[in-house]
């Protein structure tokens, strides 16, 4: 049988299950990683399960969302999960070693090799040839105490490159156009494999680039090749024992195939506030700008920033522009204060921050009323940045950096010349922020500061739900609607109770006390419902509220998994038209719940419009035993 780089890596990690497209697989973890925003659930989860040491090759224990602290509730949280990393074996990587991704490629991600991560990025690491998957910190909690993670075996997309890029265009304009061809939702169950001689012209940190965006299409993971480019990344870091050859056999099946020719590709813009809002940079003419950021862990790496050292060296920003840069970890900033190209970004009037996600995820970096704000990043959607009425344009280092020194967004095609960024002789090694996990026993003590509380359980399924319609929203609802994630309310994500007085307040901000009077309810929502990231908040907090059911055109891949790993019951309307026959208030009840749970289709009625709808409950057996306990720690007796 002929296999795709993703087959064989599935293959070597098949628990359960069997490579047929649609059906559900059980995989064996060898990495998991957390970050602090989303791994202080994921570790009380972790220690609920009871076992004494982590079970994986490694997992590491990442701190780089909450760092602003203008008070204890972040350095606390900090200091759970270090000792949570010190008791059971995880390493842990300190505030200011950097962003998850970066580092995880960087210092421990292994090609052949499964990573399972609490944060939608996680397939970051398929630049080096990992089978990466993002998801909630639940499932990465079963994956440190040995248990499989499962999957709907997806369809895989090959996504051939053709040709080499032209001076100007970068890697962030390959997933930009892929973006551009699939939209958000277009990559639902599907792995995106990357082949092609265009592939050998990228390297690690590019191709990684292009991995890491790919979470965006709602893809399950992306993945190149792992090949010589690979061997070559990880002796520069000192780590080419840890290569393996893993590259597509001749005639592999894909189920689909696309091609790009990187000769014809030009500089792309993800425009406001989507990320597959994208046209060529030379369409935008005119558009005057406020603020560049510049980092994230789609573009911090020592070959983005060392472009951007290149274009502004010389130069002076324009006077109308704040400029940000982030590196993505303490071996990108040192490297750049080694060779100067730190001197360059400064003298030419960049704000360094430290090494973290910052800006990306609203923690500081906001843009000013109504700014126009060119970003890096990954995600453009409305208010992510911390200001409701600003627009974000998603662009590479090259235009960013250009469009800085121009004060307008520019194509960068005309500035890039003699500007030639090669790979260095070697990274710089040194590990000293990272905690070693050989250090762990019984006689350390975790440390709960008094911000973290609990986290909420579902009640085993009765016999019946009814509740109220709280809120009905329209298509494409991020994680960031559902829980915002500001810089306000980052330190409070040990914070169930706290939390919920914000839930979908970006909707309605009178639904968490609609929530509260009525003693829960349903949520009717549009497509894609819960896309973006994958904080597992989003579903901790509703049924903290008593949400017992969410009713939408469709769910995006990890937050469906995450509200049924927390009991929450994700319907989906078998006719669409009959979203705009429910209203606000309407009353819905499932009657015999116990017995429709054991069939596909679901019969709800609505009782203020003596209406029947037919609802689809598309979910494995292993899944309605989930729903029946009332969530997966449930169901393991927990």
């Amino acid at each position: 049988m002929k296999l795709t780089v993703a087959e064989k890596i599935i293959k070597d990690h098949l628990v359960t299950g069997d490579l047929i497209r649609g059906s559900e697989i059980g995989l064996k973890i060898d990495q998991t990683l957390t970050q602090d925003s989303t791994g202080t659930m994921a570790y009380l989860q972790f220690e609920a399960i009871g076992v004494d040491r982590v079970k994986t090759k490694k997992s590491v224990a990442y701190i780089d969302h909450n760092m602003l602290q203008t008070g204890p509730e972040n350095a606390d949280d900090h200091l759970y999960i270090q000792t949570v990393a010190k008791k059971y074996g995880i390493y842990f990587s300190k505030p200011g070693n950097g962003i998850c991704h970066q580092v995880h490629l960087e210092r421990f991600g292994v090609p052949g090799e499964t990573l399972l991560g609490s944060d939608s990025h996680t397939p970051t690491c398929g630049g080096l040839g990992m089978l990466a998957i993002g998801a909630g910190g639940l499932d990465v909690a079963v994956a440190m105490a040995g248990g499989e993670y499962y999957i709907t075996m997806p369809y895989i997309v090959k996504v051939e490159l053709t040709g080499k890029l032209n001076p100007g265009v970068s890697a962030k304009d390959i997933i930009l156009e892929v973006l551009k061809r699939y939209k958000v939702v277009g990559g639902l169950n599907k792995i995106f494999e990357y082949i092609g001689e265009g592939v050998k012209s990228l390297s690690v940190p590019e191709r990684a680039t292009i991995t890491n965006m790919g979470a965006e299409l709602g893809a399950t993971t992306s993945i190149f090749p792992s090949d010589e480019i690979t061997y070559e990344f990880l002796k520069l870091q000192g780590r080419e024992k840890e290569y393996r050859n893993i590259v597509a056999d001749d005639d592999a099946f894909y189920d689909e195939e696309i091609v790009i020719n990187l000769d014809e590709l030009e500089p792309m813009v993800a425009c406001p506030h989507s990320p597959d809002n994208v046209v060529p940079v030379s369409t935008l003419k005119d558009i005057k700008v406020n603020q560049v950021a510049i980092g994230s862990c789609t573009n911090s790496s020592y070959m983005d920033l060392m472009k951007v050292a290149e274009i502004l060296d010389g130069k002076t920003i324009s006077e109308d522009v704040s400029l940000v840069i982030s590196p993505g970890s303490k071996q990108v900033l040192n490297m750049l204060a080694a060779n100067g190209g730190l001197s360059k970004l400064i003298s030419a009037g960049a704000r360094i921050l430290e090494s973290g996600c910052g800006p990306c995820i609203g923690m500081g970096q906001a843009p000013i009323t109504d700014g126009i704000s060119l970003r890096t990043f990954n995600r453009n959607f409305k208010g992510r940045c911390g200001t409701p009425s600003a627009n974000v344009y998603l662009v590479s280092p090259e235009v960013a950096a250009v469009s800085a020194l121009t004060g307008y967004i520019t194509n960068p095609s005309g500035y890039m010349e003699n500007i030639n960024i090669f790979m260095p002789e070697r990274f710089l090694i040194n590990d000293n922020l990272i905690v070693n996990s050989a250090d762990y026993g019984e006689d350390i003590d975790i440390i709960r500061g008094p911000n973290i509380k609990p986290f909420p359980k579902s009640k085993e399924l009765g016999g019946e739900i009814k509740g109220k319609v709280l809120i009905k929203v329209r298509d494409d609802i991020t994680t960031d609607h559902i829980m915002p994630s500001n810089a306000k309310l980052l330190p409070y994500r040990s914070n169930i109770p706290y939390l919920s007085d914000y839930c979908l307040t970006p909707c309605d901000i009178e639904f968490p006390k609609r929530a509260k009077e009525n003693g829960g309810g349903i949520i009717v929502a549009g497509f894609n419902y819960g896309q973006g990231s994958s904080r597992e908040h989003a579903a901790l907090v509703p049924v903290y509220l008593g949400i017992r059911s969410i009713i939408a055109k469709s769910f995006a891949r990890i937050h469906k998994q995450n509200l049924i790993n927390n009991g929450i019951i994700p319907l989906v309307f078998e006719n669409e038209d009959d979203f705009n026959d429910i209203d606000m208030l309407d009353e819905l009840v499932i009657e015999n719940m116990l017995d429709q749970i054991n069939e596909d289709k679901i019969i709800v009625n609505n009782r203020i419009k003596s209406k029947v709808y037919k609802l689809i409950l598309d979910i494995t057996e292993r899944q309605r035993d989930m729903l029946k306990a009332g969530g997966l720690l449930n169901m393991k007796g927990e």
